[in-house]
Formats: structure tokens, C-alpha cells, sequence
């Protein structure tokens, strides 16, 4: 997936469209979501481009399901 369609401040769902957070930055091939989001509890946490299914007008929709990804999200 080509990461440089992804946006600071959209917000970024699972594949059951629940929220996993809002995304800080895109740093290489990661996403770097928000650690002010409420599902964050106050830590930057980053997901794998490669979770990426696709950009949906304000919001990345991810391959996983929002537990799934924060599951598997990497902490700072």
C-alpha cells in the first residue's frame, strides 16, 4: 500500500470499523498514531503499512480488526 495518501489527523479503523487512533505521521514504512487518542493511553504506538487495505476519504482502514491491531501494534 502506498503510504503517502495517509494524512496527519485522520483516523484510523480496523477492519470492523472500530477505531484503533489518529494518525501523528507516517515515519517510513509505519504508521505513527496519535498518543493523545483515547485508545493510545497516552503512548505513541505504530502499525505496519503493510496492515493498510486502503484510504477512505478521512480515514485508513486497516486488514486487521481494531483489537487484532492494537494487539500487535508496537509501543514507543
Amino acid at each position: 500500500m502506498n503510504l503517502s495518501n495517509i494524512r496527519e489527523h485522520m483516523k484510523v479503523v480496523g477492519a470492523d470499523r472500530q477505531p484503533v487512533g489518529t494518525v501523528d505521521h507516517v515515519e517510513g514504512d509505519e504508521i505513527k498514531l496519535a498518543k493523545n487518542d483515547p485508545q493510545a493511553q497516552g503512548k505513541h504506538h505504530y502499525i505496519p503499512g503493510d496492515w493498510v487495505e486502503g484510504v477512505e476519504g478521512e480515514q485508513v482502514r486497516l486488514s486487521k480488526n481494531a483489537r487484532e491491531a492494537r494487539d500487535s501494534w508496537r509501543s514507543d
